[in-house]
């Protein structure tokens, strides 16, 4: 768990299905950047892309999802001085993704954070994810 301007806190990174159902779920602390764990969701993605905000807009990121032959579907960092272009038809999906964490969200006791250590919040995370596929 990290500190933030808002105090302690932590972010939640996961991969879902077209659907919605969670895949895998990771936590950082709250000042960490998406960036950090993106390597490791790649790993866990399914199917023929693997769609993400900005934050994951990078080369090595982009390999990786080729080598396992997969399309890395997003837009690109405004940083970045050649644009890519984006597949607009696949990128339509990520609000999966949001809706994930919406539905996640409604687990009263992970909205509130009723768990200090991480190590406990992540298993409370999972076993929302478990209620979510049942």
């Amino acid at each position: 768990m990290g500190r933030s301007r808002g105090g302690f806190s932590s972010k939640i990174h996961a991969v879902t299905t077209t659907q919605g159902k969670p895949l895998h779920v990771a936590l950082t602390a709250g000042q960490q950047h998406e960036a950090i764990k993106a390597s490791e969701l790649v790993e866990h993605a399914q199917g023929a892309a693997c769609i993400g905000d900005t934050g994951y807009d990078s080369a090595a990121l982009r390999d990786q999802a080729r080598a396992r032959g997969m399309k890395m579907v997003a837009p690109s960092h405004p940083t970045r001085k050649t644009k890519r272009r984006l597949d607009r038809k696949l990128y339509r999906l990520r609000y999966m993704v949001e809706c994930f964490f919406h539905r996640l969200k409604r687990f009263r006791a992970i909205a509130t954070r009723y768990e200090k250590s991480a190590t406990n919040f992540l298993a409370a995370v999972h076993i929302a994810c478990i209620t979510m596929w049942l």
